[in-house]
């Protein structure tokens, strides 16, 4: 099983094992992404969400009647919250490992991030009076050319720093893009996320809600734009 602060494996863990637990294939949905992000942003360590998936599906398992499957990790929500408090109070889990960025190679994270240069250049973006989203796009595809040229002379790059660097960069552009984006546009992609969010209300705290509606509208806006996203775990 990977280490609790394995960072960039912790996506393709949770929906592997999630896999696993259900008994089949099963795609996971922008809402589950979503929800993936605010368990990472929130710091809650993968081995609480991987026992939290666990102690969700040994439940199920013991209903006498099974007649809805579960086809979403908001299901997951509470148990996963419950293993991250239990971890939290036992203080387990907390050491970060001692070389986080290995397993990348520069050469493919430089590719990566001209890859991404290039689609933004290319990215269908709005525009409104006084907002320019493909100015800042144009800006932003020459920092991750930059970027991509020192990662590719560095044997030894500190990727959580570009990490952070990259979030900047999204978090930056997506600013824009929001602002360019007519308002009944964004409505709309709030009405459908609270419509999606519905079942799992009950599992979440509110400010859960909140930050997963955010990261939905996030991730749904992008893709209609063809805006990629920055973050290497997307590589």
């Amino acid at each position: 099983m990977a280490s609790v602060d394995n960072y960039y494996n912790y996506f393709t863990e949770i929906e592997e094992h999630f896999q696993r637990r259900r008994g089949g294939i099963l795609m996971l949905s922008t809402l589950d992404w979503a929800l993936i992000e605010t368990w990472k942003d929130a710091g809650i360590p993968l081995e609480a969400v991987l026992r939290g998936i666990d102690a969700t599906f040994e439940h199920y398992e013991q209903r006498p009647s099974k007649t809805r499957k579960l086809n979403g990790l908001g299901f997951c929500a509470q148990e996963v919250l419950a293993a991250a408090e239990a971890m939290k109070e036992a203080a387990i889990g907390t050491a970060r490992a001692s070389k986080p960025d290995s397993g990348f190679d520069p050469t493919e994270v430089a590719a990566f991030l001209r890859k991404n240069a290039s689609e933004l250049e290319r990215a269908n973006l709005p525009s409104r009076v006084g907002i320019s989203p493909h100015a800042v796009a144009h800006e932003i595809s020459t920092s991750l050319g930059e970027l991509a040229y020192e990662i590719g002379h560095n044997t030894s790059p500190r990727l959580e720093d570009l990490e952070r660097r990259l979030t900047v960069l999204e978090e930056k552009l997506f600013a824009v893009l929001l602002a360019a984006i007519p308002d009944d546009e964004v409505v709309a992609v709030r009405a459908q996320a609270d419509r999606e969010l519905a079942p799992y209300r009950s599992k979440m705290p509110a400010s859960q809600v909140d930050q997963l509606r955010k990261q939905f509208t996030h991730k749904r806006l992008l893709e209609k734009y063809g805006v990629p996203r920055l973050s290497l775990f997307y590589m």
